[in-house]
């Protein structure tokens, strides 16, 4: 059975940090690019930041650049994204999922993705 549990979310002023984390189960992690994405109320699901199975090599948000940080630990089954001087546009509701690396990976549209968390909720306060 696989599980996804997103935690460390929480309420934060401008210019706090959060680290989110994801822990994993029930799939072969080592397989799978994974990837953290956001929604606020009234806006599409976005991409924020995706990494490879190996952690060589990641991607970000052009708004999350040199802000959020993600990383994996392999042999824990866990990502995470560490996020500095928050905004209050990075109000959201923070999911992680995967794509195996034979299928796109990173490279994956949000709706490809898949193990969805039931994501952790972010409030940037000003």
């Amino acid at each position: 059975q696989v599980q996804v549990v997103e935690s460390g979310g929480g309420e934060v002023q401008s210019g706090g940090s959060l680290r989110l984390s994801c822990v994993t189960s029930g799939f072969t992690f080592d397989d799978y690019a994974m990837g953290w994405f956001r929604q606020a109320p009234g806006k599409e699901r976005e991409k924020v930041s995706c990494i490879t199975w190996s952690g060589i090599i990641t991607e970000y948000l052009d708004s999350a650049k040199g802000r959020f940080t993600i990383s994996r630990e392999n042999d824990k089954n866990v990502v995470y994204l560490q996020m500095d001087m928050l905004k209050p546009e990075d109000t959201a509701t923070y999911y992680c999922a995967g794509r195996p690396y034979y299928d796109g990976g990173c490279a994956a549209s949000v709706d490809d993705f898949e193990y969805w968390g039931q994501g952790v909720l972010v409030t940037v306060s000003a």
